[in-house]
């Protein structure tokens, strides 16, 4: 009986089959592991030099493997985050924990992912998800991304929809009853000043109460497994919390310990954290190449009501 033929050749037709992907690594045996995940998804390989003075763009995802930098290397980052973010492409960047903080600081345009000392199969599920939001790929599935969107969208359109009610139940009550043109009353004065007027924002938590509840929180890793606590989103919450209120600011890379979580997954906490609004990317001003994060004014006015409520309770139960 014949075999089947599996080719490359016949491979072409996969789903993948009309992408490029180009990787380099700075080791031999990291490009050729990379190089056959490549084939097994069934895209297009090309190589290149990250180094070489005129790089272009050389395919559709671009996969590297930089566990160390230097100023020629993060130079060629941030002209490949350039044209990336230009051409529509993805990236994904392997790299060691040394080198988070300079990685990050060089990629701050393209549609990227950082991978941190990753195994072959974060690997594989990166390039996944970077062949699937390609600018070939027709069809794709969800990202998280796209659900936290269509999350935002669908809560905007609910409030669209109450307003509508609302003002759909006041003509109503206008026909019923009439509707007449008079002088506004004091009480109608006094409402309406009060909504120009902006709520006072609640002040931040004392940062030496912030770092004690995450030291408890920590604490529970000494008796329990900690794998059965992880909350990496109110985590980074909190550090970046007791961060604000003490005007400190904070690395990714330490911001990535604070999680509880192995970095590649914080990172992927703090960019749907980020495009949610929760976060933000500061630059740092006396070295472009650094970059810090920080809450969103949005996030921390709700760190800063939350702990004012947990105020309230605390009166009261005494």
């Amino acid at each position: 009986m014949p075999q089947a033929n599996f080719a490359y050749e016949e491979v072409e037709q996969s789903r993948f089959g009309g992408a490029t992907v180009a990787v380099f690594a700075q080791t031999p045996d990291v490009t050729a592991t990379l190089s056959e995940d490549v084939a097994d998804a069934g895209a297009r390989l090309a190589s290149f030099d990250l180094y070489a003075p005129d790089l272009q763009l050389p395919a559709d995802v671009v996969v590297l493997d930089c566990p160390r930098l230097d100023a020629a290397t993060m130079a060629a980052l941030a002209r490949l985050d350039m044209q990336a973010a230009s051409a529509g492409a993805q990236l994904v960047v392997s790299t060691s924990m040394a080198a988070l903080d300079d990685v990050f600081g060089c990629l701050d345009q393209a549609n990227v992912q950082i991978l941190v000392e990753p195994t072959r199969c974060e690997r594989v599920i990166a390039l996944g998800r970077a062949l699937l939001k390609g600018p070939r790929m027709q069809v794709r599935e969800l990202s998280d991304d796209d659900r936290l969107t269509l999350l935002r969208l669908t809560e905007q359109v609910g409030e669209i929809a109450s307003q509508l009610d609302r003002l759909a139940g006041a003509t109503d009550d206008d026909e019923e009853h009439g509707f007449r043109f008079e002088s506004p009353t004091d009480e109608f004065r006094r409402e309406s000043e009060k909504r120009l007027i902006a709520p006072a924002r609640a002040p931040l938590p004392d940062p030496r109460l912030v770092r004690r509840i995450i030291h408890q929180r920590q604490l529970r890793a000494k008796y329990f497994d900690g794998g059965l606590f992880a909350d990496p989103a109110w985590d980074i919450l909190l550090d970046l919390t007791a961060a604000r209120a003490e005007y400190a600011r904070v690395s990714v890379t330490s911001l990535c310990i604070a999680s509880g979580v192995p970095p590649t997954t914080a990172l992927r906490w703090i960019a749907q954290m980020t495009e949610a609004g929760l976060l933000e990317r500061i630059e740092d001003e006396a070295d472009k190449r650094r970059a810090f994060i920080a809450l969103s004014d949005r996030a921390a006015d709700a760190m800063a009501r939350y702990f004012a409520e947990l105020g309230k309770d605390a009166k009261r139960l005494v």
